[in-house]
């Protein structure tokens, strides 16, 4: 009987490196010919390849710099114009590794959100936002939940959410941000 297991949790035998890349195209099948590029050009270890909403296409891929930026641009010449956006992280915060896997839960001090069209911009002003300031990540909304847009929450004292802010709205790109808000002392189930 063939494996059924989604393609998101293969495990492919490659080790994790320190290179983050991501793919989000508005074409599922164009995706899946993407992904089949990506892994043919070089040895990445894929940790998400699937469809999310709205009928766009998700690739996550990591490895060493080298391989990740070949695997990447391989990836987006198949794609060609169902490219939405991209990503490549050569050395990711860790806070934002650990918040792709799931939730973090620090203490909440102050609360802030940047909202983007894409999730590859989300990823790319969360790296920004925690590599610039003393933010601490706590999650990241995306696709499924937001229509394909997504959302990064962080927490910290009112003048780094202000910088952090500031340096997630540069790095998202032009014409990606869809809004981002600051609250200085959330109640507790603003977070919750």
């Amino acid at each position: 009987m063939p494996d059924r297991t989604p393609a998101s949790t293969l495990n492919t035998g490659i080790p994790a490196g320190p290179a983050l890349g991501v793919l989000e195209l508005c074409a599922v099948s164009r995706g899946l010919l993407a992904l089949d590029a990506a892994v043919k050009k070089a040895p990445v270890h894929v940790v998400e390849a699937a469809a999310i909403m709205p009928g766009k296409y998700l690739l996550r891929l990591n490895g060493g710099v080298d391989e990740v930026a070949e695997a990447l641009d391989a990836a987006r010449r198949v794609a060609g114009d169902t490219v939405v956006d991209h990503v490549l992280l050569p050395f990711p915060h860790d806070q934002l590794v650990e918040t792709l896997a799931g939730p973090r839960t620090p203490s909440i001090d102050g609360l802030a959100v940047v909202e983007t069209y894409s999730i590859a911009a989300a990823i790319r002003a969360a790296d920004a936002a925690l590599k610039a300031t003393a933010v601490e990540a706590l999650r990241l909304d995306r696709g499924m939940v937001l229509g394909g847009k997504a959302a990064f929450y962080f927490t910290g004292p009112l003048h780094d959410l202000e910088a952090a802010i500031e340096r997630a709205l540069s790095a998202a790109g032009p014409g990606l941000l869809v809004g981002h808000e600051i609250i200085p002392n959330p109640h507790p189930q603003t977070h919750a």
